[in-house]
């Protein structure tokens, strides 16, 4: 997954700020790395669409970060596993 398309594309759908998107952008590629959601999801490559796509489903009005964690939290309820992807904290630019 390249960094910079997903950056733009959570910019796009969410507006959050630049820390933030930051610290999202590197649990996503951590997590499409360590191949857990390819392995929950029959192969299916964790893709920047597919990650605008779940945190949309989020509670409307949530930052970025809590609606990653929203959708980690699912996932984590669902499967096991997702937990260290959970964004704890990240600095404001």
């Amino acid at each position: 997954m390249d960094p910079e398309v997903l950056d733009r594309a959570l910019l796009a759908a969410f507006d959050g700020p630049r820390g933030e998107r930051r610290v999202v952008v590197r649990e996503a590629l951590d997590l499409a790395d360590a191949g857990r959601w390819s392995d929950t999801h029959d192969g299916h490559a964790l893709t920047p669409d597919v990650i605008v796509h779940e945190l949309a489903e989020a509670p409307a009005g949530e930052s970025l970060a809590d609606r990653w964690n929203w959708w980690m939290g699912s996932l984590e309820i669902a499967f096991g596993g997702f937990e260290p992807f959970v964004v704890r904290a990240w600095r404001a630019e």
